[in-house]
């Protein structure tokens, strides 16, 4: 086998998430974790013998083990729905990968012993040896907490690098975006600075036929840095009080030209698959001209606003304990400042 592949498939695998926020405590949340596991196991299986050995990416929804909390305590749902590390849970979905040879992306509400009583959305990347190769933390959230509300000691864990990392693979350089960051282009732009070629997307959104923002968001996210965009939707939430099809339908995978060349409806569906052409994209990258609009940025334009501008203050987490009401009171007087000063 090549060890770097010009083209392969990529599958965004929608499935439905059975939520843990109804069990009563860690050992049953677990429990429903590995059942949810057992299956994908079957599901990825039966989804690369339909579509071929060249099925090299596959990628997850959103939260897809767990759901989001709902009225649990940042605390009570670390406790109960948050996985660790070097977990379990990694280790099956590693051994998942290896079996398979493939790429496994999803997302997970995990615990890191350098933030004791925090918690962080996480996007990972398991290689072929069952290995994560990356580990991407939201850091756009309005009621979880991001490396941004610890940022001093998060950049001094981690760097600037493992606050935006690509994983450079056989597959290519490979980036994550967590659900609704689709939205905000500076998260993408960073990996993209950092050589992302392909953003893995676990969501788990409103499905309309008509387009969505998040939809929009997508196409422009690919267009404007040249990049797959792999965007994998749930097929419902169950065991939650929100009806389950709420967020439901619409996996698709879009090509560096914006142009959706796999989707599916609603439902569990292996259906948005696709290739892959790393060769075509590199292609367009190096290819001088109007479309090539990577290679056309000029950062400096831009750098010294962004420097001047604060709106959503940093560090607000770094040295005291809060509860969820801190996100919405961080917000409201984060409006009333830049209201004050005629920004908004």
């Amino acid at each position: 086998m090549s060890t770097n592949l010009e083209s392969f498939r990529a599958l965004a695998l929608q499935v439905t998430c059975h939520a843990v926020n109804q069990t009563s405590d860690r050992h049953e949340a677990r429990s429903l974790m590995q059942n949810s596991i057992n299956r994908l196991a079957q599901q990825i299986a039966a989804s690369i013998a339909f579509i071929g050995f060249d099925c090299r990416l596959i990628v997850l929804p959103e939260y897809f083990l767990t759901g989001f909390p709902m009225g649990d305590t940042l605390a009570g749902w670390a406790e109960k729905a948050c996985i660790e590390m070097a977990g379990a849970e990694y280790e099956a979905l590693g051994k998942i990968a290896q079996k398979h040879k493939i790429f496994l992306a999803g997302n997970a509400y995990e615990v890191d012993p350098n933030f004791p009583g925090l918690y962080f959305q996480t996007c990972f990347i398991l290689d072929p040896s069952g290995s994560i190769v990356l580990r991407y933390r939201r850091l756009n959230s309005l009621f979880a907490p991001t490396p941004h509300d610890v940022w001093d000691k998060y950049l001094d864990c981690y760097g600037l690098e493992g606050v935006f990392p690509v994983a450079k693979t056989e597959i290519g350089n490979l980036a994550a975006l967590a659900s609704e960051e689709i939205l905000y282009p500076e998260v993408a732009r960073c990996l993209a600075m950092r050589g992302a070629e392909i953003f893995v997307h676990s969501t788990s959104e409103v499905y309309n036929k008509n387009l969505t923002p998040k939809d929009a968001a997508k196409i422009t996210r690919a267009v404007e840095n040249l990049a797959y965009v792999v965007s994998a939707n749930t097929a419902g939430i169950a065991n939650i009080a929100i009806p389950i099809a709420s967020a439901d339908g619409g996996s698709k995978i879009i090509d560096h030209r914006g142009i959706v060349v796999a989707e599916t409806g609603t439902g569990e569906s292996m259906a948005a698959f696709a290739e892959i052409d790393l060769a075509a994209l590199r292609r367009d990258r190096r290819r001088p001209g109007l479309n090539n609009l990577l290679s056309r940025q000029r950062f400096e334009l831009y750098a010294e606003s962004y420097h001047q501008s604060h709106f959503y203050p940093a560090n607000t987490m770094l040295e005291t304990e809060v509860d969820r009401k801190h996100f919405l009171q961080t917000q409201q007087a984060t409006i009333e400042r830049l209201s004050q000063l005629g920004i908004i």
